[in-house]
């Protein structure tokens, strides 16, 4: 992703919710934390099941497969067995729309 592109609004993801938006043909995870919102890789860098069917708890979200754990605010890895951290874009806010670019 070059630059910053419209991924929704910010109505459309609660606190404590996410949401599974495609940009560019990419699976982007949108992750609301006390109404910060991030932006992850949908994809679990230990075996490709999407974290959009995972679970939030705070800032953590965890994949249902194999229970991998990643931080969503850094993308890092919280809890094995995934070892690399999951990429994460940009997010900013343009009115009431969530815009998403490069890391």
């Amino acid at each position: 992703m070059e630059s910053f592109v419209e991924a929704a609004k910010v109505g459309d993801v609660a606190p404590g919710e996410t949401l599974l938006v495609e940009i560019g043909g990419q699976a982007i995870l949108l992750v609301n934390v006390d109404g910060e919102l991030y932006a992850i890789d949908n994809e679990c860098t230990h075996s490709g099941c999407d974290l959009s069917d995972g679970s939030l708890d705070g800032d953590t979200l965890e994949c249902e497969c194999h229970g991998s754990r990643f931080n969503v605010t850094t993308g890092a890895v919280e809890n094995p067995p995934a070892t690399e951290d999951v990429a994460t874009y940009a997010v900013r806010l343009d009115g009431d729309t969530v815009l998403v670019g490069p890391e």
